[in-house]
């Protein structure tokens, strides 16, 4: 896929998918993966789902390793996250879109 698909703005149906993929992370994007594959063809849902997919687990190994000291950091960086999903921006977060743009998963 590329960087950031077409100019195309995404609906608001696609915004709420983005936002509860940050805020729920990383159990939405499992449940779209695994039961809802129609949302997981749009561009936008895609790229937000896959990259929130990541940001939970690398979440939650970073809260379970310092016993949820930097959990309210995550938390903070999710919601700053769901915002710019919800502005239909593409967000970037700094290592971890680079290596799953590497991985070939954006």
């Amino acid at each position: 896929m590329s960087e950031q698909p077409s100019t195309v703005q995404p609906t608001s149906d696609e915004k709420l998918w983005a936002i509860l993929s940050y805020l729920l992370a990383p159990w939405v994007s499992l449940v779209i993966m695994l039961f809802v594959k129609e949302k997981a063809e749009s561009p936008f849902i895609r790229y937000h789902h896959i990259q929130a997919l990541g940001w939970g687990v690398v979440g939650l190994v970073i809260s379970l390793l310092t016993v949820g000291f930097c959990g309210i950091i995550w938390l903070i960086g999710s919601i700053y996250f769901a915002v710019k999903a919800n502005n239909g921006e593409y967000v970037v977060i700094p290592v971890l879109t680079d290596l799953m743009k590497k991985q070939g998963w954006l």
